[in-house]
């Protein structure tokens, strides 16, 4: 599920308001009618589609650039729909089997609204190892890795659901991905 902070709702539920109740203060030399408003309503810019969440802080098994990474940047003169190709282009060649010892269980989108909305999730899940074993009832552990496209940047985040420690693998994973889109002319920093 896409997961944004924004207070365009609570604009919203204003501007419904004073739509039906025209209970919205305002000064009494400003006449503003229903239409008016509405039209404010239409015309305001929307937020991205789903910004990605900071890091709990102190957390040892989370990266996000809504912490303290950079966001990603694709080149310049490069439009956001190719910018989004190649994005999705570099996730997918991710190899299933995993890389550098981690995410040897797999991966796959959970949400794919890439192409439409500039939105994904992607579930990586750990090799069945002895930590899965002992600590996690045998399953592999989920990881989430979430991507935000903008106008001019993507938004990143990579995080474990569970434990306080990643042993690296969220750093990995992004360093893995963001090496990707350096081929490819973007500004990506890892971790």
């Amino acid at each position: 599920m896409a997961r944004g902070r924004s207070g365009l709702g609570s604009a919203l539920c204003l501007v419904a308001a004073a739509l039906f109740t025209k209970s919205l203060w305002m000064p009494s030399f400003v006449q503003v009618g229903r239409r008016e408003m509405l039209a404010i309503a239409v015309a305001a810019p929307l937020p991205a589609v789903a910004a990605v969440e900071p890091c709990a802080v102190g957390a040892n098994n989370c990266h996000s650039t809504a912490s303290a990474m950079k966001p990603w940047k694709w080149p310049t003169g490069t439009s956001r729909d190719a910018a989004i190709k190649e994005l999705r282009t570099v996730i997918e060649a991710y190899p299933k089997e995993g890389q550098d010892g981690v995410d040897q269980g797999g991966w796959s989108f959970a949400v794919d609204d890439l192409s439409s909305k500039g939105y994904a999730r992607v579930e990586f899940l750990s090799g069945i190892g002895n930590f899965a074993k002992f600590f996690n009832g045998g399953k592999p552990f989920v990881d989430d890795f979430e991507v935000s496209v903008d106008s001019d940047k993507v938004s990143v985040r990579s995080s474990s659901r569970v434990g306080d420690s990643d042993f690296g693998v969220n750093a990995k994973r992004i360093n893995y991905i963001a090496s990707g889109l350096r081929a490819k002319g973007w500004e990506a920093s890892g971790v």
